[in-house]
């Protein structure tokens, strides 16, 4: 091994986090050594496991416990908050911009590295809709899941207290576009918490709200298979969920959802669920991307044509070894993030020590989706599940993936709390603005929200 490599691991996410973690494991007696260093970049203190986060959005898991504290995690890295603006792989190097570089105003640092690492995820994948960027709500991290929570609850007292029948119609309108997982659980999810709520207001029914799925494709959940969409299409709407599919969001301006079919919606919430893209950050490398913008990797998890370079998860195009199909990747998803960090982990611990690299294989076995408290779809090795038994595999298998001992014993212990006790319904939106208060005190004016919230 050469004198004192640095790993350089750009990503706090699935793959960052378990290939930092999996490094610290094989290379432990070289890290004791000062052999090797590993650095990881990320723009938040934690990883977020976001099969968690519609719970979190219903208030069935606290949101600390669907974070996991990469300092504490990561003992024997070095961690940059900090977010990667471009890299040179030709010169082995990385313009990070951080907090203190903000202050300080010299601009980003530049960090060398002799092995590098891209995970840095996925974006939401926006479209240029009239009033998508100033009304929407996203649904990709803890920040925006309890934030909406938050907003629905308000919008619940808005229309407890107002007069105005136009007002009360729009807050009592929820339209979320995209029909994947995050867009189908977090409506199950909050629509059944939302349900709950309303026995609290004297003048609030759960016949009054309108919950709106818009999906441009002809079905909904296709990762569950084509059976179990049509089934969760006709379970959505028995609750009376208006699922419209080959329909797409024309405009959201002024608070109104317009949608391909002539249908109009006053709403004052529109939650952007439809798919996202890779990282900006790969743009701004000189690494090999296919057409799709995702870096060009090799069953080993090596970049192609790159050589100390790697990368897994959303931002790479594996190549699917279990399957005869010419040209066929691996799904962006957390099942295979998790498993190509750990191969990933060991090819550059066999790299650097000078042995042969081990191939990425792995046949997807399914997928399980929350609808709600008590109700789910699952396919899973090929045996189809639906309502109470497909939930509790989903609650199993995620408390089986969400990493540490310390946070599985918590998320349990938040369900069988929940299980014990009713369910919570504040809104901590103040939480967003939390000077708020003391600057109306001081004479100031309190902040309004474009979309609403207070």
């Amino acid at each position: 091994m050469k004198e004192r490599a640095r790993i350089l691991v750009v990503g706090g996410g699935y793959v960052g986090m378990y290939t930092a973690l999996r490094l610290q494991r094989k290379l432990k007696q070289e890290l004791k050594r000062g052999e090797v260093e590993i650095v990881v970049v990320t723009p938040d203190p934690y990883m977020t496991y976001q099969p968690f986060l519609p719970e979190a959005a219903a208030g069935s898991i606290s949101p600390r416990h669907v974070v996991v504290p990469l300092r504490r995690v990561l003992d024997r890295c070095r961690v940059v908050i900090g977010e990667a603006r471009s890299i040179n792989h030709a010169k082995r190097t990385a313009e990070v911009a951080t907090l203190a570089t903000e202050e300080e105003g010299t601009g980003p640092d530049q960090i060398g590295y002799d092995e590098l690492v891209l995970a840095p995820g996925s974006v939401s994948r926006t479209l240029p809709i009239p009033g998508l960027a100033e009304f929407a709500i996203g649904f990709k991290t803890v920040e925006e899941a309890i934030g909406l929570r938050n907003h629905v609850i308000e919008q619940m007292d808005i229309a407890s207290s107002t007069r105005d029948p136009a007002i009360r119609d729009a807050a009592l309108t929820f339209v979320f576009v995209g029909g994947g997982y995050a867009g189908v659980e977090a409506l199950g999810e909050l629509e059944d918490m939302a349900r709950y709520a309303t026995r609290y207001y004297h003048n609030v029914k759960a016949d009054d709200m309108k919950w709106i799925l818009v999906e441009a494709s002809n079905r909904i959940l296709p990762e569950v298979g084509e059976a179990m969409g049509k089934y969760t299409v006709t379970q959505l709407r028995r609750r009376n969920i208006d699922v419209r599919l080959e329909t797409r969001l024309d405009s959201c301006t002024d608070r109104v959802a317009v949608l391909d079919d002539g249908a109009r919606f006053p709403t004052r919430t529109v939650v952007w669920t439809a798919g996202v893209k890779p990282h900006p950050v790969l743009a701004a490398t000189d690494l090999p991307l296919n057409e799709r913008g995702r870096l060009k990797c090799t069953p080993q998890l090596a970049l192609d044509g790159a050589t100390h370079a790697w990368a897994a998860g959303d931002a790479a195009a594996v190549p699917d070894v279990t399957t005869s199909e010419p040209g066929r990747e691996t799904a962006p998803n957390a099942q295979h993030a998790v498993r190509q960090a750990k191969v990933l982990g060991d090819n550059i611990a066999h790299s650097l020590r000078g042995e042969p690299l081990e191939t990425y294989s792995h046949k997807y076995v399914g997928s399980v989706a929350s609808l709600g408290l008590h109700k789910g779809v699952a396919h899973v090795y090929g045996r189809k599940l639906k309502g109470y038994p497909a939930w509790f595999m989903h609650r199993v298998y995620h408390l089986s993936r969400v990493p540490t001992v310390n946070r599985k014993a918590r998320v349990l212990a938040e369900w069988i709390l929940s299980g014990l006790f009713k369910r919570e319904i504040v809104s901590l939106g103040s939480l967003e603005h939390p000077r708020a208060e003391f600057e109306l005190a001081a004479g100031g004016k309190p902040p309004r929200d474009p979309k609403g919230s207070s």
